[in-house]
């Protein structure tokens, strides 16, 4: 028989999920959510009108003055991207390079981080706990702390008691962009086969056992049954990993080098801002075009990103 003390604790324990729902989608939590909405974006926006603004307003108005005098140009996009002068960003380039450094500094740790994490959860041999417990220790490891090993790793190579083990890459021009990924590719495999681990890890051990009963190899497994169920955590991981490496300045700029060869728009970016200050107007049409790419990525898989953040927070 139960007594009234627990009555009233169960109650609570039942209710209390339903409070704080309540209270989240009230009228005043949406109120808050919406003025924070728009502190967030206002930034953003008004770098897009200051963009598409002829360059004497931008000198000498703020943007907000737009809506009271309204001009547009794509004047300041056509000089930093296609402009051929010293003065003007000659950005294209670099947005290349931006592409060509993404793309492979995403796909490769996404596929790298799937094998191992898959390893890592369902291949039983000796040592995987101590291997998982060190994957895990490597992402308090800070970034810069490996620099300068990688840098003298690709100029050096590997020495052993004076025995050389690995040469140097010794890489010049356009292949300097391999430096580049293989770097961003280290620094990411820590926090990848991390996170992917955990949600492969939370899959049902029936459906993997039934599945070798079927006659079914690893590879068979891994491509035809944990991928789909796990593709939130790889989409997940690849947002981060992408907007990590189209935002980062310091790798590219150390490995990569600040030409127009291979280095990246974050490079150009502060280039510009230090020898060019002055010229707003193609300050803030380059920022945009740099922020544009990463937010339609964004965007357009939000609805993966918010599917990998949330599985595996409720039951049932």
């Amino acid at each position: 028989m139960t007594t009234l003390t627990e009555t009233v604790a169960r109650t609570r324990a039942v209710t209390a999920p339903q409070r704080v729902r309540r209270r989240l989608t009230s009228r005043v939590a949406s109120a808050v959510a919406i003025v924070i909405a728009v502190l967030w974006t206002t930034p953003t926006f008004g770098l897009l009108l200051s963009s598409l603004r002829p360059e004497d307003q931008i000198k000498s108005t703020g943007w907000w003055t737009f809506f009271s005098d309204p001009q547009l140009t794509l004047e300041n996009y056509q000089e930093v991207l296609f402009g051929t002068s010293s003065s003007s960003g000659q950005m294209m380039s670099f947005l290349i390079n931006s592409i060509v450094i993404t793309i492979p500094s995403v796909l490769l740790p996404l596929a790298l981080s799937t094998f191992a994490a898959y390893a890592l959860a369902w291949l039983p041999f000796r040592g995987r706990e101590w291997i998982y417990i060190g994957v895990f220790a490597l992402q308090i490891v800070p970034l810069q702390m490996a620099l300068v090993p990688l840098l003298s790793f690709f100029s050096q190579g590997v020495e052993v008691f004076g025995l050389q083990v690995l040469p140097g890459w010794d890489l010049e021009g356009s292949a300097r962009f391999v430096q580049v990924w293989f770097a961003h590719t280290c620094f990411a495999l820590p926090l990848g086969i991390f996170l992917i681990h955990n949600f492969m890890a939370e899959l049902p051990g029936e459906l993997m056992e039934a599945a070798r009963v079927d006659g079914a190899t690893h590879g068979t497994i891994l491509r035809k049954l944990v991928l789909p169920l796990v593709g939130p955590a790889l989409a997940t991981f690849g947002i981060f990993q992408f907007l990590w490496v189209w935002n980062d300045l310091l790798v590219a700029l150390i490995f990569a080098g600040g030409t127009a060869e291979t280095a990246p728009m974050t490079v150009r970016l502060a280039q510009m801002a230090g020898t060019k200050g002055n010229e707003w107007q193609r300050l803030t049409s380059g920022a945009f075009v740099s922020v544009v790419i990463p937010l339609a990525v964004f965007l357009s898989m939000q609805r993966y990103f918010v599917r990998g953040l949330l599985a595996g927070s409720v039951k049932g």
